[in-house]
């Protein structure tokens, strides 16, 4: 049984190994300190695509353009939506992940059939999987220049769209880096207070550390990803309830200091895995092993799930439960979201106060 699970775990960690990141690909990034990255925009009006700016080399973005018009003579860019895919251009890495996304303008009543008309927007840095990782902040981050995108003449170049432009790398893809540099041992102390819905609060920093916590603390954690939308909103009503405090993060020492940090074996044994991709300089594994953290973390739930079910007719099932609890070392947080599911079946909710008592004297007795 033990042997199984920590199988299973070291299979989760050791994303290095799977097809999703080929050695290549991985050698090439550990040599570098830096990634690449480019961004180019472009004005699109019928069927035409303007210049506007780009970061790219001269003789690249001409490359770009011929690849940008072939996708929209297919129809493959829609408005609000990114494409990522891999172009072939005359830079350092030939070949490169491309993120595209065309920004409709607002029709005014003089162009009431200006359909399509607006801006492309292209970032491209590292391969077309490793983008494809953060699709959701690159989205959230070119929706964020939607308002500064209004008027064909960009008079707020210089000021405004160019600077955004070229901090989209910064901004959408190292904010995971920077909280596992920030925090570094006690990255652990974020991961289970991300899985338990506690509150983090972080003190004496600037507003971007603030928000890359916040950040993160969302990426790592389960909501949205429950199969019943009414679990999250009954586990922060019953932590509401509960007496469990925030984790304070006071960011005037260096590393931070962290109150009311709590953590367990689960995420202990996880918190390496970041280290080793931090040190890497790596975000886009560093995405990877997060989300290999919320997968593994969900396949307990659904393990305790169905042996709860079990339970309620079965000692022996009731048993394997005890014996999974205290081999995935994530009891705790797997405990709190059961209850939380359960709180309407009463049988399900003994067995699961019987298995709370398990993981409490187990405690005491390792004390």
């Amino acid at each position: 049984m033990f042997t199984s699970q920590t199988s299973s775990f070291q299979d989760s960690i050791d994303v290095e190994e799977r097809d999703d990141f080929d050695s290549e690909e991985i050698t090439g990034y550990i040599q570098k300190t830096q990634l690449n990255s480019y961004y180019t925009i472009y004005l699109y009006q019928g069927t035409s695509l303007t210049l506007i700016d780009s970061s790219l080399p001269s003789e690249a973005e001409p490359e770009l353009r011929t690849y940008i018009s072939r996708r929209l003579s297919k129809g493959a860019l829609l408005g609000g939506m990114g494409n990522i895919a891999t172009v072939e251009l005359s830079i350092p890495e030939q070949a490169v992940g491309c993120y595209c996304c065309l920004v409709e303008q607002e029709r005014s009543p003089e162009q009431p059939d200006a359909d399509g008309n607006g801006y492309i927007i292209c970032f491209m840095g590292g391969s077309e999987k490793w983008l494809n990782l953060f699709r959701l902040e690159l989205d959230k981050y070119v929706q964020g220049l939607h308002s500064s995108l209004q008027t064909p003449e960009l008079l707020n170049l210089e000021s405004e769209v160019r600077p955004y432009l070229s901090r989209w790398y910064e901004e959408s893809v190292m904010h995971i880096h920077r909280v596992v540099q920030l925090v570094q041992n006690n990255i652990s102390f974020l991961l289970h207070a991300a899985l338990s819905h506690t509150l983090v609060e972080v003190n004496n920093s600037d507003e971007r550390t603030k928000t890359d916590v916040s950040r993160f603390i969302k990426a790592a954690s389960l909501q949205g990803l429950s199969q019943q939308d009414t679990t999250t909103a009954s586990l922060c009503k019953a932590i509401s309830e509960d007496t469990q405090s925030d984790l304070i993060i006071d960011c005037s020492t260096s590393p931070p200091t962290l109150s009311n940090a709590v953590s367990n074996r689960f995420c202990d044994d996880w918190s390496q895995a970041f280290l080793n991709a931090a040190e890497r300089c790596n975000p886009f594994l560093l995405r990877q092993i997060l989300e290999n953290f919320k997968l593994k973390a969900i396949q307990d739930m659904n393990s305790l799930k169905r042996l709860v079910r079990q339970a309620e007719m079965s000692h022996y099932a009731l048993f394997r439960s005890c014996r999974f609890l205290q081999g995935c070392g994530n009891g705790d947080v797997l405990l709190q979201n059961a209850r939380a599911e359960h709180s309407d079946m009463p049988e399900a909710c003994s067995i699961i106060t019987v298995l709370e008592e398990f993981l409490r004297d187990q405690s005491q007795a390792h004390a």
